[in-house]
């Protein structure tokens, strides 16, 4: 019984090299596309706009300001929890732009550890 391969697949020693530039074309796509991430600045917001905080796509905090309307020395919890949910809204920002433009390169080859 002779077993089929399907089409592209079991071409020799040329088909090996084609997959090999494919692959090394997409790890080069890669790379250009993380460093172009990690350089975007985001501004996010909290509660209404009353914390923005300003990240970049290394995840980094650059800045954070507060609305003094809302600093209230009687309620410290609640500035604390605003400025908790604007770096985590950043931080998920983030991770979804970049796993999104990441995606776009890879397509749909499930890469392990990759976004």
């Amino acid at each position: 019984m002779k077993v089929r391969l399907p089409q592209g697949m079991g071409g020799g020693p040329s088909n090996m090299q084609s997959m090999l530039k494919q692959a090394q074309k997409m790890q080069e796509d890669m790379a250009a596309k993380q460093e172009e991430l990690e350089s975007r600045e985001y501004d996010v917001s909290a509660g209404g706009g009353v914390v923005n905080v300003k990240i970049n796509g290394k995840k980094e905090i650059l800045s954070v300001k507060i609305d003094p309307e809302v600093v209230d020395p009687d309620d410290v919890e609640t500035l604390e929890d605003l400025v908790v949910a604007a770096v985590n809204e950043a931080i998920k920002k983030v991770e979804a732009i970049s796993a999104d433009e990441m995606q776009k390169i890879t397509g749909s080859i499930g890469l392990p550890g990759m976004f």
